[in-house]
C-alpha cells in the first residue's frame, strides 16, 4: 500500500524497458508505485528492487489488449483504495510488415493497447485528479508520431494519435492543476524491436534508463512534449515538415531492413 506521505504513480507496461526505468525514476523521486503489465514475475522483481529504495509497490496483472481491461484495472485500484496521483501510460505494442499481410490479431492488439486502453485509462483516472486540483499524466508516444510509417503503418498511426491526444489534453487541462506530458523516444535499447519483428540494429539506440531520466524530468516540469535526444529531435522535425515524397520511401526502406 502507498505511504500517506508519498504520491502514488501508476505505470503501465512496467515489466521491463522504459516502463521499468520510469518506475525507478519515480521511486527515486519519492513516489510509491502501482506496476501493471502481463508479466508478473518481472514486476515482482522490480517491486522488490524498489522496496530496497524505500518505495512501496503494488503489482497488478493486466492485459490491456483485452476489451474492458482499462476499466477492470481502474476498478481494481478503487477496490484497493489506491488513489493515483501520477499516471504513466507506457504500455505499447509494435508490428512490422505490409498492412495487408500482417496478422489481423496483431493489428487489433496494437490499436487496443496503443490507442483504446490508453484513452480509456486516462479518461477514467483524470477526473479525480482534476477534482483534487493536482496530478500528472504521461503518455508515451514515439518519434514515429511525427510522420506516416510504411511497413509499420498501424504503429506509426497509433503513436500519432497519442501525440495528438496528449497535446490537446495538455491544452484543455490548463489551470486545473493537472499536467499532461507526451514523451517521444526514438530507437531505445529495449525488447521492443524484437517483439515487433524489426531489426534491432536499425539505428543507434538510447538506453531505456536515459529515456526515463529525460521523461521524468519533463513530467515533473509539466512540459507538454519532450523528444529524447538531439538526433531524435532532428528526425522528428524532419518527419513532420519534410515532404512525404522523401520521408515515405526513406521510412519504408528503413523498416525493410529486417
Amino acid at each position: 500500500m502507498a505511504s500517506p506521505a508519498r504520491p502514488l504513480a501508476l505505470v503501465t507496461g512496467a515489466s521491463g524497458g522504459i516502463g521499468a526505468d520510469l518506475a525507478r525514476e519515480l521511486a527515486k523521486g519519492g513516489h510509491d508505485l502501482v506496476l501493471t503489465a502481463r508479466t508478473v514475475p518481472a514486476m515482482q522483481a522490480l517491486a522488490d528492487e524498489l522496496k530496497a529504495r524505500g518505495a512501496n509497490s503494488t503489482v497488478i496483472a493486466a492485459d490491456l489488449a483485452k476489451p474492458g481491461a482499462a476499466a477492470e484495472l481502474a476498478n481494481s485500484l478503487d477496490d484497493r483504495a489506491l488513489r493515483i496521483d501520477v499516471l504513466v501510460n507506457n504500455a505499447g505494442l509494435g508490428g512490422v510488415g505490409r498492412f495487408d499481410q500482417m496478422d489481423p490479431q496483431r493489428v487489433s492488439d496494437m490499436v487496443m493497447i496503443n490507442v483504446l486502453a490508453l484513452t480509456e485509462l486516462t479518461r477514467l483516472l483524470v477526473p479525480a485528479m482534476v477534482a483534487r486540483g493536482r496530478g500528472r499524466v504521461m503518455l508515451v508516444a514515439s518519434t514515429a508520431s511525427f510522420q506516416p510509417g510504411p511497413r509499420m503503418a498501424v504503429y506509426f498511426a497509433t503513436k500519432s494519435y497519442v501525440l495528438s491526444l496528449g497535446e490537446a489534453l495538455a491544452y484543455e487541462l490548463r489551470g486545473t492543476g493537472v499536467t499532461v506530458t507526451t514523451l517521444c523516444p526514438g530507437a531505445t535499447a529495449t525488447n521492443f524491436f524484437k517483439a515487433a519483428g524489426a531489426n534491432e540494429n536499425l539505428m543507434p539506440a538510447m538506453s531505456a534508463s536515459e529515456v526515463a531520466r529525460v521523461g521524468y524530468r519533463a513530467l515533473q516540469a509539466g512540459r507538454r512534449v519532450v523528444i529524447t535526444g538531439m538526433m531524435n529531435r532532428i528526425l522528428a522535425l524532419g518527419g513532420r515538415y519534410g515532404p512525404h515524397w522523401v520521408t515515405l520511401p526513406a521510412t519504408a526502406a528503413l523498416m525493410s531492413r529486417r
